[in-house]
């Protein structure tokens, strides 16, 4: 069946266009107007894709977006779909597979996440270098589909390293603050306690959030690449002076949106064209 269903939405998305991507974008909550960036070939609404479900979430505008940045063909997800929503573990990562099952050879995969000290400033970026999943669920598990991927896929390297380096080395040349970290995956939608965010941080994290590790496990079990990063919106419970909230959340990522586009753009414009 997930074969099945796979096949159903490359065949679809295929239908509407030649375009091959080499390279996939995920856009995290208040990051969507990234697609402007894109010299757009064809978008297509999740609802009218088989097996794409819309986002409930505000801040994620739900639409494939196929085109080009620079010489690269690109596939943009704007906006995705969180387990916490009520869908089903594959739910959540079918579109990561089916980009891969596209061609995509790399994904850019990036999220609002909360910082878990009060060195990591609300604005700025972590480059992710690894994560932690604590949500509670592997999305591999039950029978393995071998075409998709290993049994045991290897997860010594989640984000590949010459990538991020090269991202590193673009928000150091742009003096964009940053810092290299961890990525702590929850399940939500409740935001962490104080004691959580101490825990977090203890364990050894340096941001969290409520989706990416799914995908991410997706993504490496099919042998895509991945680069991702985090825009830190608010700092962890506890670490503020208040209570959180999602339109924060979508404010701090409005105030660093044209950053954001510009480095991404640039970014992905400065990787060699695979196809």
């Amino acid at each position: 069946m997930v074969l099945k269903n796979i096949k159903e939405s490359v065949d679809y998305i295929k239908s509407k266009t030649r375009v091959t991507p080499s390279y996939g974008v995920t856009l995290g909550s208040g990051l969507g107007h990234f697609i402007k960036e894109v010299e757009v070939e064809v978008s297509l609404p999740y609802r009218e894709i088989p097996g794409f479900i819309p986002p409930s979430v505000d801040g994620h505008g739900g639409q494939l977006v196929i085109g080009k940045i620079g010489e690269n063909n690109v596939a943009v997800l704007q906006g995705r779909v969180h387990y916490y929503e009520g869908h089903t573990a594959e739910e959540v990562i079918h579109p990561t597979r089916v980009l891969a099952a596209l061609g995509v050879e790399a994904f850019v995969i990036t999220n609002a996440a909360g910082g878990l000290t009060k060195s990591i400033e609300p604005g700025s970026f972590v480059i992710l270098r690894d994560q932690i999943n604590l949500t509670g669920f592997n999305p591999l598990r039950g029978k393995n589909n071998q075409e998709l991927g290993p049994r045991f896929p290897d997860m010594s390297e989640p984000f590949d390293k010459n990538l991020s380096d090269k991202l590193e080395s673009l928000l150091t040349e742009k003096k964009i603050p940053f810092i290299n970290g961890i990525y702590c995956g929850v399940q939500g939608p409740s935001y962490e306690t104080a004691a959580e965010v101490r825990y977090l941080a203890q364990i050894g994290g340096h941001c969290v959030g409520m989706s990416t590790v799914a995908e991410v496990l997706a993504a490496r079990h099919m042998g895509v690449k991945v680069v991702g990063i985090s825009c830190v919106t608010n700092l962890g419970t506890g670490l503020n002076d208040g209570p959180l909230c999602h339109d924060d959340v979508k404010d701090v990522a409005g105030r660093v949106e044209k950053q954001f586009c510009d480095f991404l753009k640039e970014f992905l414009k400065g990787l060699k064209p695979n196809k």
